[in-house]
């Protein structure tokens, strides 16, 4: 309403006095504070919290990564060939992955190719199947997505009832980088 009014008062001719109404339905979308059990979480080591590959981490050295038989709210774990770094998380090899409990209407994980211009197709699961209707607008119905820049990646939206769930992501090519998962 302020910029509105301000646009007036310079002259500007249209300028309605009724709000703007936002139609948010990807990630601008506002989080379901009622639901919500999960925080932000960076995977880099610096910053990372709930690490739960057997063996914990080796900073800034490729290895190996298993999951652990059960994760819970709140941890996360890799599989696969990475490097963790002080501020993301790199996958060395193809088809390595990420794991994370949860409990939140949207997950989202902020991550991108190592190389610009490159693309890693990947794979979403929760509770170990594909999202159906759950999944995030860049995955489909199957949990097939193309990570193709780096950014905020909507990969959950699930419908209500909110409850802990395990999310799964692979990644069929190497190069990808994840910097942290937010939940909305």
């Amino acid at each position: 309403m302020i910029i509105q009014e301000l646009l007036r008062g310079t002259g500007v001719d249209g300028i309605s006095r009724e709000p703007v109404k936002v139609d948010a339905r990807g990630i601008e979308a506002a989080a379901d504070w009622g639901s919500l059990r999960s925080s932000e979480n960076y995977v880099g080591y610096d910053r990372t919290e709930n690490f739960a590959s057997p063996g914990g981490a080796a900073l800034d050295k490729p290895r190996m990564y298993q999951l652990p038989t059960m994760l819970r709210l709140n941890e996360w774990a890799l599989s696969g060939d990475w490097t963790v770094k002080k501020d993301r998380t790199v996958l060395n090899k193809p088809s390595g992955g990420v794991a994370y409990r949860f409990q939140a209407r949207d997950l989202h994980l902020v991550m991108g190719p190592a190389v610009p211009g490159t693309s890693v197709r990947l794979r979403v699961l929760i509770d170990g199947q594909p999202p159906g209707v759950a999944h995030g607008i860049d995955v489909d119905e199957q949990g097939g997505g193309t990570v193709t820049e780096q950014r905020l990646y909507q990969l959950i939206r699930q419908p209500k009832p909110i409850v802990d769930r395990q999310f799964e992501i692979e990644f069929l090519g190497s190069g990808v980088e994840v910097f942290a998962f937010t939940f909305g």
